[in-house]
């Protein structure tokens, strides 16, 4: 075998059908395919997990019980790996302490910077650290904000305190709380609160004399019990505060000594408020070493498209394509050659305008001596990729073969190539509105008191750079109207979910097959009666081996059928309740004649993924199939109107699939619901009814409307450009 190959014979995971193929090191390659044709069943669960595997396999058995696990693919033989380092769309993980700063190390440098070079001198590095107890700031633990009560949530002023006017648990007619207002007749009990005087409000609030008002009684009870809540506590707390600004710190997260220092006029605070291209810009002391890796580090940050991010910004608000870009900072300064790179769309949440630089990362770090995978729908990657891999030549069980290996240009006659050479043509005939939704002062993040008119019953489509203010929008009109929202978060499974767990059909299946053989409907469900008792309902049998991996293996009663015998004799139309499980999402609705069970499932077969198999775990499933399993599971028929907002639902899809999610789409809109969609992707942008582009630049650069619209009106714009460039 050559050194310079990554030599794969007979890889089986999932869908892949005994897939033999030899993928060059050393170079930038690109795997293409419809969603769920197999891709990311070759590279990550094949070429990453084998990588995975073997890395894990050189440590101690006490080491590698803390390290990642990789499951060991179902492959006959690969040769040519190197130690692997997977960037996926996973957002990144963290709590409230957890920001840009602290999750690219720059926090650290600029702590160790103050720590060393203050005025006045405070002291260590630890004293600059909101994570610290010697740093962070009392008020509010370092965290920047402090809960306090939302007064404005406690009364109802149309009732009495008789009608239950004060809305907190306790307080109704007869409790103990409201005998403790309404007996002492300081007010009247039968009066509704807004007839009586501000001066008799404010004190049923925040009381007067030897009388504990509202407000203070329940901060006693629940805001200064200590951090043992009970879950009905947390759910009063979560109902009746909110969270805003630390007035000591005023969102600094440290304590006074740390706000006050200076380093040549700025405070540490003053850092992470600024954007990171202005911080890396910024009168720092020069020739200093910690500067100087401070600034390697925010010109990372700024090479990935992200200088309009601040340090200060919490990793739990971050996108999922930011998370991922974020990722790959800690790589950009890497002395280390003969890497595994492997991508998972990077181009996620990227406009076009935008993805330029993120296919120069990738080309940097092949450039260093490393080999880069990449699984990716964009045409502007396979362009500029040293070769593509396209698996398929359709989904499920349709897919898992090699269709093409080899240049860019010289891909012809596969599904990938049949879409490249589609051009959808603007919407000729935009939907005349009905009325508009109005989103008005709009002041979050980077918008700049924003007033704009959504048309009503129409397709709009959310545009501009990466940090333009097209989030913001967007959580501003869900703020102000509410919408069913549909976002970039992952589905979240864990080993039982499938997709008949997830479209919430299962209780109507068992109840079908009780039905149909006259026996209780829990001797149907793996969890309970009908549970193969040496798995319980597993249908695998797990061993823990201590410091060791566990194994799991196939149970030898059931087979992996996960049920009794005696219950695998009941039928439905020839099927026992283990044959659903082998049935595919299409083949069900024909079948199975419940009509609970086919309105659910038709919402995944309109998605396009009749193809899945409703036991198929939903581990299993592609970013894209997990994509639209949340499309197809939100998007039902209703008879009232509503507001859809969808973030980026393109993510994962196939230039093919992207038909059908127009399709699905267009379908909501002509029964009169609202469409909001953000989104980079040029196809989508062509089809919509309504444009609402905001720019010009991210961050403080952004936060302006550029362009209201039909789609044929926009000129002059960052998206009007690569609108012109992609099809003329």
């Amino acid at each position: 075998m050559s050194q310079r190959l990554i030599e794969i014979r007979g890889a089986r995971a999932n869908n892949l059908k005994n897939l033999d193929i030899d993928i060059p090191r050393g170079r930038m390659v690109v795997f293409v395919g419809v969603s769920g044709s197999g891709k990311s069943s070759l590279v990550f669960d094949t070429i990453a997990a084998e990588a995975g595997h073997q890395m894990n396999e050189t440590y101690p058995p006490f080491v590698r019980n803390r390290l990642p696990r990789w499951r060991k693919p179902d492959v006959g033989h690969i040769g040519g790996l190197s130690p692997v380092v997977v960037i996926d769309q996973r957002r990144l993980g963290g709590n409230a302490r957890s920001t840009v700063g602290t999750i690219t190390d720059a926090w650290t440098y600029l702590r160790l910077l103050f720590s060393r070079m203050s005025t006045p001198h405070v002291g260590e590095s630890t004293r600059f650290s909101f994570n610290d107890k010697s740093g962070m700031c009392p008020a509010c633990s370092g965290l920047g904000d402090v809960v306090v009560s939302a007064v404005d949530r406690f009364l109802d002023l149309d009732r009495s305190l008789q009608d239950g006017a004060i809305l907190l648990p306790g307080f109704g007619n007869g409790g103990y709380w409201y005998s403790q207002y309404a007996d002492i007749g300081s007010f009247d009990a039968d009066t509704p609160l807004r007839d009586w005087t501000e001066e008799q409000r404010q004190a049923l609030l925040y009381g007067r004399e030897r009388t504990e008002g509202v407000v203070e009684r329940f901060e006693r009870i629940y805001l200064r019990t200590g951090d043992n809540l009970s879950d009905r506590k947390q759910e009063t707390i979560a109902r009746f505060t909110r969270s805003q600004t630390c007035p000591e710190c005023h969102g600094d997260r440290l304590n006074e000594a740390a706000r006050t220092a200076t380093v040549n006029g700025l405070t540490i605070g003053d850092c992470a408020r600024m954007e990171i291209s202005e911080l890396a810009r910024a009168d720092l002391p020069a020739g200093h070493p910690v500067v100087d890796a401070l600034r390697a580090r925010l010109d990372a940050i700024i090479a990935i498209g992200l200088g309009y991010l601040h340090l200060g910004r919490a990793t739990t608000t971050l996108s999922g394509g930011e998370s991922q870009r974020i990722k790959t900072v800690k790589h950009l300064g890497s002395s280390l050659i003969e890497m595994l790179y492997i991508f998972d769309e990077p181009t996620v949440g990227l406009h076009p305008h935008d993805v330029a630089s993120m296919t120069r990362l990738l080309r940097r770090l092949r450039d260093k001596g490393n080999s880069v995978l990449v699984v990716e729908h964009d045409p502007a990657v396979m362009a500029a990729a040293d070769q593509i891999v396209e698996i398929g030549p359709g989904a499920g069980d349709r897919g898992g073969e090699l269709v093409f290996q080899g240049p860019f240009e010289e891909l012809r006659g596969t599904p990938t190539a049949a879409e490249l050479a589609r051009q959808r043509p603007v919407k000729a005939e935009p939907r005349e509105p009905a009325g508009a939704v109005t989103v008005r002062d709009a002041r979050r993040n980077n918008l700049r008191g924003l007033t704009v008119d959504f048309p009503a019953q129409v397709m709009t489509v959310l545009t501009g750079v990466a940090g333009s203010g097209k989030s913001s929008l967007a959580a501003e009109l869900v703020a102000q109207h509410g919408a069913v929202v549909i976002d970039q978060r992952p589905v979240a499974p864990n080993r039982r979910s499938t997709p008949i767990t997830y479209a919430g059909i299962a209780p109507a299946v068992r109840k079908l097959f009780a039905r149909h053989n006259r026996v209780p409907a829990a001797l149907f469900s793996a969890n309970s009666e009908g549970a193969c008792p040496a798995c319980d309902g597993l249908g695998v049998i797990y061993t823990d081996l201590a410091f060791m991996e566990g194994q799991e293996t196939v149970c030898d009663e059931c087979e992996g059928r996960r049920f009794r015998p005696e219950v695998l004799r009941h039928t439905v139309d020839g099927l026992s309740i283990a044959d659903i499980d082998q049935l595919t999402v299409s083949a069900a609705i024909r079948r199975l004649g419940d009509p609970r069970i086919t309105e659910a499932l038709r919402h995944l077969d309109d998605v396009g993924l009749g193809y899945l198999r409703l036991g198929q775990p939903l581990t299993t499933l592609s970013g894209g199939e997990c994509q639209r399993l949340k499309i197809g599971r939100e998007l039902r028929d209703t008879t009232d109107k509503t507001l859809y907002v969808l973030d980026e639902p393109t993510t994962g899809l196939h230039l093919r699939d992207i038909g059908t999610l127009l399709a699905l789409l267009d379908g909501l809109t002509d029964r009169g619901h609202t469409i909001v969609v953000i989104e980079h992707n040029l196809d989508v942008i062509r089809h919509a009814d309504w444009l609402i582009d905001l720019g010009p630049g991210p961050g403080h650069h952004g936060g302006q409307i550029l362009y209201e619209g039909p789609v044929k009106g926009i000129t002059g714009t960052a998206t009007a450009e690569a609108l012109m460039d992609r099809f003329e």
